[in-house]
Order: C-alpha cells, then sequence, then structure tokens
C-alpha cells in the first residue's frame, strides 16, 4: 500500500485525553494487516537506507513497529524499558511530560560501542520520550543519527527539538494539530 492509503486507517478520536485534543489512534491501522504490513515495509526500506545495524524501540507502542522492523531486516532489537521492567543492571534518564517526570532505562550491554542505531516509534508529538531514549543509546555508546515514525504531529515541535540534537526525524505522514 502507498502511504497516502495508510493515513486514512488511522482513527481520529476528538476531545481525548481532554477537550480540544484530537488524538491519533494507531490501533486501527495495526488491526488492518494489509496496513500494518506496508507501514512496516516502509519503516524497514527508511531504516536499511540509513545503514541501521540495530532498531530501538520505547515501550510500548515502539516496541509493536521497532521489532517487527527489526526482523525484516534481521537486525537486533534494542529495548528502551519504563522504570523496574529490566532484571540487570541499567542506565536510566529522567525527562519531562506535560504534567511532572518519567523514566526509561536501557540495559547498556544492549549497545555495542560505536553501532549505528535507529529508533523506531509510532508518534512523535513533544520529542521528551525520543530525547530520553537518545540519551541513553548515546550514553550507552550508539550512533544516533535517525529517528523513524509512523507519525508527525509537527505542530507539537517534536522533529524539530531532535533536530537540535542532530537526529533526522522521518514520519510516514503528518497530522496538523493537536
Amino acid at each position: 500500500m502507498e502511504i497516502a492509503q495508510l493515513q486514512p486507517l488511522v482513527r481520529t478520536v476528538p476531545d481525548f485525553p481532554k477537550p480540544g485534543i484530537q488524538f491519533r489512534d494507531i490501533t486501527t491501522l495495526i488491526g488492518h494487516g494489509e496496513g500494518l504490513a506496508s507501514t512496516i515495509d516502509h519503516l524497514a526500506g527508511r531504516a536499511e537506507a540509513m545503514g541501521a545495524k540495530a532498531i530501538a524501540g520505547m515501550e510500548a507502542r515502539g516496541f509493536i513497529f521497532g521489532a517487527a522492523v527489526a526482523v525484516q531486516l534481521k537486525l537486533p532489537f534494542i529495548l528502551i524499558r519504563k522504570p523496574g521492567k529490566l532484571p540487570v543492571e541499567t542506565i536510566g534518564v529522567e525527562y519531562e511530560l506535560e504534567y511532572g517526570t518519567d523514566r526509561l532505562e536501557l540495559d547498556p550491554l544492549s549497545v555495542n560501542d560505536g553501532e549505528n542505531v535507529v529508533i523506531v516509534d509510532d508518534l512523535i508529538a513533544t520529542g521528551g520520550t525520543a530525547e530520553a531514549a537518545i540519551t541513553l543509546l548515546r550514553q550507552a555508546g550508539a550512533k544516533v543519527d535517525n529517528a523513524l515514525f509512523v507519525i508527525d504531529l509537527p505542530d507539537l515541535g517534536g522533529a524539530a527539538r531532535l533536530s537540535r540534537l542532530n537526529v533526522a526525524v522521518t514520519a510516514l505522514m503528518d497530522f496538523e494539530g493537536d
């Protein structure tokens, strides 16, 4: 499927999680077999062109897309987890959310020094989670120059935020507004 055919498979839910927000729900895209397969094909093609040697994904939806891309390209998949989920010694970083902070963790032994890692996730909004993932991966020794997303919400500035970290952002589709 062409990308233009994938965008209508993303459901818009008005006023969620609060009034005025247009929530972009990928559940309907994931639930469409051909659409999901095509999305993975598009992401994998871009990751391969970027010279990815490993794929990283953030919990939870980044696991869906990132793991599928890693499998298709026969590359390692690096888990970036919520706190306390990994059974080994981890490195972590706290980051700002709209209302408070959160934390991501990584097993530093899952990254090879200098390895070209491409981040794959479902959506980039403000970019806080992706920035935290980039920080962790780089701290573990990875080279992170690219991040791939199914959806970009450009009005929220996440791609520009990652650009300031010298990370190129590629998204299959954009949705204007919140």
